[in-house]
């Protein structure tokens, strides 16, 4: 995903931040909200529930010593631009819509291995194309005025049709077609006509078996289709969401996950409630979730963040600030608890190629050796990241070839020549570079640092734009950004889900139109044939060699600079259980409980 996939930053910051619904003194919450009188009252019952470090009214010993009750509370300093499943290209959407939606299949998160999720149990036949997916029965989506009666109705495989077909269906609404690109027997003609205004029926590969029981015809065995299921794009909505709130439905969650969505306030804060109905238990046979509540801010000063966090007022923080990196050593007394993985994302500028002076690629690959990837990780991240020396795929993917891409060494001497060589000696007539950024955790500190080291070794005169993320991206997607910032954190845990960014399928063909997957543009057929001959391939060891041998064309025509890969760092409160880590980030609140001993003794 943009973070991401791009991390958009479009809402503005609040003009004062709504106090937490678990810090004692929060007594005027309900004055901030705006809302109906029957929230207001809803969100003072939670508020009550968690201002004490008593045991909250409605906390409830469960079984194995795990209670229920209290309220979640997070910040998500990147503000969002949609909810709605097939457009959520972004980290903290996705974060908080999936407490609400769900697919066939989840990602366990401990170790990102694959679970059931809305199907319990499916089989593969032996040619490795055809997948049957068993429905969980007496599974209900959640009430909302959506439905005739307000109630959540049963979710049954016609749901499941119905939400491929979408992901099958041109919009401008849908940005996810690409994970099944391809893939599922007649999904690549549905959507060419569906391009054209004509909507067929079926689809060749998404069959209707019976009410719980929903099956899937792939083009040709592909290792990563279950994966992909557990990805949102492939998350299950009812029909009637889109009916009923037609563009509102961008906004407006109905799913079958464990919290639903009781309040949102743009750009302030986010409320969802717990679903009583959820069909979901852990192993000791409680049901899920354990929260009443999740409440999200959007505040995104990400200093102030920590202090309300050191405060008691946040549950959780995710992404320090680089100044504020000691912390880490500070909170080693047991305080709070420290969470610490490589994170599958990298960070890189982008360059459109197509514009001067980067219609050379000796300019490109000038600009990318003159950057000090070490130097900016060491001082100016402060050790949160690791330098991207070899291209954009993150370490830690097990059996990648990494060292079959060629390491990208900082040599100024090298850089220069090269410059030369296209007809810039010491930058003279290069033109003024613009490099665009937005805000976020260590952005602008990065290009400050990366303004510096082009213009002292290259003699180039670059000027960094700050941009509203809405604006950030509008540009980049429409082909305005010169050089610019860009982030991806991973769907699902593979190689192919970053070069995926640089398939050329993922280009309009219509310019005007813009590009939201493949922002630069890049369409290059060897590249294009060894990622295509990728996903052919079954064998494990030559599908890695092969999206390596393509990463070795990208990284040669340099239409991107890679520049680190993240550090996942969270805080939680001692409180806080059941909320293990991972390189994704990949977040579910249905089994966190809250220990009332932790309560007593912060």
């Amino acid at each position: 995903m943009h973070s991401a996939a791009f991390i958009y930053d479009r809402l503005l910051i609040p003009k004062r931040v709504l106090p937490a619904m678990d810090a004692c003194g929060a007594d005027t919450l309900a004055s901030h909200m705006r809302t109906s009188l029957q929230a207001c009252l809803i969100v003072a019952a939670l508020m009550v529930s968690a201002c004490s470090n008593e045991p909250p009214p409605r906390e409830r010993l469960g079984k194995e010593g795990r209670y229920y009750g209290g309220v979640f509370n997070a910040n998500e300093s990147q503000s969002l631009r949609g909810l709605f499943p097939l457009g959520i290209t972004q980290a903290a959407s996705q974060r908080i819509a999936a407490q609400v939606y769900e697919g066939l299949v989840a990602f366990d998160q401990n170790d990102l291995s694959l679970v059931p999720a809305l199907a319990n149990s499916w089989s593969v036949d032996a040619t490795g194309t055809v997948y049957t997916f068993s429905l969980r029965k007496g599974v209900r989506f959640h009430d909302d005025p959506c439905f005739p009666d307000g109630k959540g109705r049963l979710v049954t495989a016609e749901d499941v049709i119905m939400c491929f077909k979408e992901l099958c269906t041109y919009k401008n609404t849908n940005q996810m077609f690409w994970l099944v690109q391809g893939r599922i027997a007649g999904a690549d003609e549905h959507y060419e006509a569906t391009r054209t205004g004509v909507v067929p029926k079926d689809i060749e590969g998404i069959q209707l078996v019976d009410d719980h029981t929903v099956r899937f015809t792939l083009t040709a065995p592909w290792p990563g289709f279950l994966q992909a299921l557990a990805h949102q794009g492939t998350w299950v909505y009812p029909e009637e969401l889109t009916a009923h709130y037609k563009d509102a439905a961008l906004w407006r969650m109905v799913g079958t996950g464990p919290f639903r969505l009781k309040t949102f306030k743009e750009g302030e804060v986010l409320i969802l409630e717990r679903n009583s109905d959820y069909w979901g238990e852990d192993e000791h046979g409680n049901q899920l979730p354990f929260l009443d509540a999740v409440r999200i801010t959007f505040v995104q000063d990400k200093k102030r963040e920590l202090d309300e966090f050191e405060k008691g007022n946040l549950s959780m923080v995710y992404e320090l600030p680089v100044d504020r990196t000691d912390v880490l050593r500070t909170f080693s007394d047991g305080r709070f608890q420290v969470q610490d993985v490589p994170a599958f994302t990298t960070q890189f500028y982008g360059i459109n190629a197509r514009l001067e002076p980067f219609t050379d690629v000796r300019v490109r690959r000038a600009f990318s050796m003159v950057i000090d990837r070490r130097f900016l990780v060491d001082s100016v991240l402060m050790g949160l990241g690791y330098p991207a020396m070899r291209g954009v795929v993150p370490p830690g993917f097990a059996g990648y070839p990494y060292d079959t891409v060629p390491e990208t060494h900082f040599d100024p001497v090298a850089a220069r020549a090269l410059l030369a060589e296209a007809g810039y000696p010491n930058g003279i007539g290069l033109p003024t570079i613009h490099l665009q950024v937005n805000r976020g955790a260590g952005y602008v500190e990065v290009a400050t640092s990366v303004q510096a080291m082009l213009e002292s070794h290259l003699g180039a005169r670059v000027v960094t734009s700050l941009l509203p993320l809405d604006q950030h991206y509008q540009r980049i997607e429409q082909g305005r950004s010169l050089f610019w910032r860009e982030g991806w954190i991973a769907d699902h845990p593979d190689p192919e889900n970053f070069l995926a960014l640089f398939h050329g399928k993922q280009v309009p063909a219509d310019t005007a139109l813009p590009s939201t997957l493949n922002s630069t543009r890049y369409n290059e057929p060897r590249f294009d044939a060894l990622f295509m001959e990728a996903q052919r391939t079954t064998d494990v060891a030559a599908r890695l060699q092969l999206l390596a041998q393509a990463e070795r064309v990208l990284m040669g025509d340099a239409v991107v600079i890679p520049l680190y890969h993240e550090r996942s760092v969270r805080l939680l409160q001692n409180w806080v259980q059941e909320l293990p880590i991972n390189g994704l980030e990949y977040r579910l609140l249905r089994g966190v409980w809250f220990d009332p001993k932790q309560r007593k003794g912060a």
